[in-house]
């Protein structure tokens, strides 16, 4: 069989390919039809044509950056019509709400009737109803909610009475309800593993403070608080970080009247001393007060011994030892 091609095949052939061409590229061209259509729908002003505009929002009004033909007028503003000059006055003024917090035992969401104080400035009529609202309120809270927040009441005094930032206490309220979740805190004294989860939280953020401190602020036991903390740091899965003594330089630094430089000069001596093998076995607040004494003796601060150790609470023959270890292995005069 023999097949014949004519030029008539040829040229519907090609005219063929030239139509499945054009229409793969009708295919790809709504993209570049997209783009031109969203630029085509910018608003521009009527007198120059620019897209470039600003609004003044004390006139209300909104003009072409390149001629400044206003192109509307009397528009509404929405920002704020208050000022705030720090962060408590921002939150007193702000209309909405404040932010979700661990720190209070519904996060900040529920509302919040008013103490007795804000009701005594309620009329007679009225304050009678607002105190049974609250009453009742307190009724319906069922007993984990009151757990918590005798917890987060405790938990609140510790914090300001050691001086403890307010992050520390936002995750240690975190900690403290998931223990309540977890069922740590049956059968435990709530305050004891308050100050734990506190005392956890505090030294793995870098503001440590002693066990001594924590349990002189609960008046307990040095050994039922350590016992706590353990086993809570065992049950959360939350690891214990070891204090550093350098931690603690700008605390005791400032109680002792050390500036920025001369606390900055400790903590080179206690990385001399680190790399020098000498702080294994040794009490952070030790450490850092045997280096308090070598700073004071080299910056000429006249600081005895006693005064030091009062600070920083440990005994004068701690500091003599720490001090002269240190300071005989990294050759520091003294003098």
């Amino acid at each position: 069989m023999v097949f014949s091609v004519t030029m008539s095949d040829v040229k519907e052939d090609s005219s063929n390919s030239e139509a499945s061409i054009s229409n793969s590229q009708e295919d790809t061209i709504p993209v570049k039809r997209e783009q031109k259509q969203a630029e085509s729908d910018k608003p521009r002003c009527p007198n120059c044509g620019a897209s470039s505009f600003s609004e003044d929002s004390a006139k209300g009004e909104l003009y072409c950056t390149d001629c400044g033909s206003i192109i509307d007028e009397d528009r509404i503003d929405f920002s704020e019509e208050w000022r705030a000059f720090d962060a408590a006055e921002k939150d007193k003024k702000s209309r909405s709400g404040s932010s979700i917090t661990f720190t209070k035992s519904d996060k900040g969401l529920k509302t919040k009737i008013g103490s007795s104080g804000e009701l005594n400035n309620v009329k007679g009529s009225k304050r009678q109803q607002y105190y049974r609202m609250k009453k009742w309120d307190n009724r319906t809270s069922n007993s984990k909610e009151r757990l918590l927040q005798r917890g987060l009441s405790e938990m609140k005094k510790l914090v300001s009475q050691l001086g403890l930032p307010e992050s520390v206490s936002e995750e240690a309220a975190r900690l403290l309800e998931k223990s309540r979740e977890e069922g740590i805190v049956k059968g435990r004294n709530l305050e004891v593993l308050v100050a734990a989860l506190t005392f956890l939280v505090a030294r793995n953020q870098g503001t440590p403070r002693t066990l001594d401190e924590f349990a002189e602020a609960i008046s307990t036991k040095k050994r039922k608080l350590g016992k706590t903390y353990r086993y809570a740091a065992r049950e959360l899965d939350i690891p214990i970080q070891p204090a550093k003594p350098e931690d603690f330089v700008p605390r005791f630094g400032e109680q002792l009247g050390f500036n920025g430089q001369e606390q900055a000069h400790a903590k080179r001596i206690i990385d001399e001393a680190r790399g020098e093998g000498l702080l294994a076995g040794k009490s952070p607040k030790s450490v850092v007060a045997g280096v308090f004494y070598i700073v004071s003796s080299v910056e000429n601060k006249e600081l005895t011994q006693k005064e030091i150790a009062e600070k920083v609470g440990v005994t004068e023959v701690t500091v003599r030892k720490n001090y002269s270890d240190i300071a005989d292995k990294l050759d520091i005069d003294m003098d």
